[in-house]
Formats: structure tokens, sequence, C-alpha cells
């Protein structure tokens, strides 16, 4: 189920909002109204008003019904926003003015919406890059109490023409990290496979059995690599007893049966794990790649997991279809389970 069937099927009494940071963008502009009609949120673009308009018209489409403009230039918001961000930032030499400019930019004006909780998440990245996402959800919505740090995951799908002849094994993922962390440390592992426990409890409603990756499976070969992800499965089940958690794997034996029996034989998650923790961005990101291309998994993200409150990253090739999944991600991380 994707995240947008998802979010159907729950029965909601509110709709979330979630805001777009870079509303003029046509591309975020078709995911809103697919987000609207589809009725999985209430979307808050932000940009030039008159750009937004002049897109929409083109569609024929208009704002209202759950679908909100916000220009920073001209939002009464932003007075009160640049207030509470100049108190946030002035002990880093942010004077009222910086502060006025820095709300007056989409990207800071979206999140500020988000801390200030007139939105439930925001998204963007379509125009900016990730290190601009990540550092303003850091600076403005912060990173949540009890995460070391934030991180990031893919949701990976397998096609909806596969059959059991052509994959027995195909199933619902979550790859982590892939997107950001670049070689994380035994204890960063640790928090990264937390984290992604509770992303894959919320976002693929599954029981999460977490496979610690590495180029060996328990033992078989011995270096620096491989101790940091043994002792990171061994301070994983110390810290989180509740979590069904195997280490260190190859990614076969986590993820086909009749390989575990060989190489891990007994544990319960070896051959069917469905949270993949990789123990650096190379090796998450060639293997989101590679199932994405060649396995034919749609892959959703990358999300951002151990922020305060929800905020997410787009790619800057994404599609409109791209952003409606987004927005139904961020809204769903900001539900109660």
């Amino acid at each position: 189920m994707t995240p947008v069937e998802l979010l159907q099927s729950k029965k909601i009494a509110t709709r979330p909002v979630i805001s777009l940071s870079e509303g003029s963008d046509p591309r975020i502009i078709a995911g809103a109204l697919a987000a609207r009609d589809a009725r999985i949120a209430d979307v808050i673009l932000v940009g030039s008003l008159q750009i937004m308009q002049n897109e929409l018209a083109a569609l024929g489409q208009e704002a209202g019904n759950g679908l909100t403009l916000h220009d920073p230039a001209t939002s009464p918001l932003t007075e009160e926003f640049s207030a509470q961000y100049h108190e946030m930032r002035k002990h880093k030499g942010v004077d009222a003015d910086k502060a006025r400019a820095a709300c007056e930019t989409p990207l800071v004006y979206a999140a500020m919406l988000v801390r200030e909780g007139h939105a439930d998440g925001t998204l963007g990245g379509a125009v900016f890059t990730t290190s601009d996402v990540v550092r303003a959800a850091i600076q403005v919505i912060g990173v949540a109490p009890d995460a070391l740090m934030i991180s990031s995951f893919f949701l990976m799908f397998p096609p909806s023409n596969a059959t059991p002849y052509a994959n027995p094994h195909a199933r619902a993922m979550l790859y982590s990290d892939g997107g950001l962390v670049i070689d994380p440390s035994s204890d960063e592992l640790v928090s990264i496979a937390q984290q992604s426990a509770a992303s894959a409890q919320a976002l693929l409603r599954v029981d999460p059995k977490i496979a610690m990756l590495s180029f060996s499976t328990k033992g078989s070969a011995k270096h620096p690599a491989v101790t940091k992800v043994s002792q990171a499965t061994e301070a994983l089940r110390a810290a989180r007893p509740d979590l069904a958690v195997e280490g260190e794997l190859q990614f076969d034996a986590a993820f086909v049966p009749d390989i575990a029996d060989r190489k891990a034989p007994g544990s319960d998650v070896a051959g069917h794990a469905n949270v993949m923790i990789f123990p650096n961005l190379d090796a998450g990101n060639i293997a989101y790649k590679i199932t994405q291309r060649i396995g034919g998994y749609a892959a959703i993200g990358p999300i951002l997991q151990g922020v305060a409150k929800p905020a997410n990253d787009l790619s800057r090739g994404c599609s409109a279809e791209d952003v409606t999944e987004m927005i139904a991600v961020t809204a769903l991380q900001g539900l109660k389970s």
C-alpha cells in the first residue's frame, strides 16, 4: 500500500496541512492539486503570489477548497515569524533585519509555518538543494528530543506487476540511510535503526524486522567496517530488546529465506527483513538505485527522520506524482499511529 493509499484508507477527522516551499514550480502545483483532489491533505503553496496564480490559471484551477497561497513578501504572518526567528537565531548573530530577510524566503517561511502551528509538516527540494532543506529544518523546526541525529530513508515498493514466479521475495521495504549520513559511526547506526523501525511502523504498517547490513554475515569476514556493524547490532539489542534485529548480514541473507537458512540459521529476521540498515551512504545510495532501476521497485524519498516535526526533501528530478506521494508521507509522519 503506497503512502497515498494508506492515508486514504485512514479515517481522519481533520486533514493534515502541509506547506510546500516551492509553490511556484509547476510540478509542485500539479502535485498539490492532486493531493487536494485525493483529499489526503490541505496544502499551503509558498512563493510568488502572482506566479502561483498564473500557473493555477493556466491549468484552469484556482486556490481554495484546501489549497492556500502564501507570499512571504506580503503575508501578514511574516512579521510574527521574523520576530520569532530573530529570537531563535540572535545568539548566532542574526539581527532583526536578517531575520526578516530570512523569513521572506520561501524555505524558511514554510518551515516557520510548521514551527508556529500553522502547518503539520513541510516539503521542499524540487528547487532547493538537500543541504538547504535540511539546514532550514534543523534551524527552524529542530531535532526531535529523543533523536541523536537527523537521517533519511527510502520506501521501496515492489513493481505492481510482480508475480511470485518472477520474484517470490518481493515485499515493501525501508532502506536507510540512502541520502544523508555519509559514514555513520556505530552509535549513529543504532540511532538510524531505531528511527527507521518507527518509520516502518508508521509508513509501511509492518512490524519492523531490522537487518544491519555488511559485506559479512555473522563473522564470515573480519574488518573494522564489519566490527562497526556488529557492535551497532549488539548495542541496538541492548537498547531496544523489543525490536527484531539481526546482524551483521549480507543483503542476500537478509532478503532470501533459503540463503538465510544457510548463512544465519535460526534467525527470525534473516531472510525476512523489511528494514535494511546500510553501513554507509555509498552502500545505501547505490543499493536503492539498483533496486529501483534493475529490480523495478518504486523508490519514495529521501524521507527525513529525527526532525521534531515532519519536514522532507524532494529530489530535484521529482515528478508531480512524486510530490503527491511525499505530501502523503509528510502527512502520515504527523499523525498518531
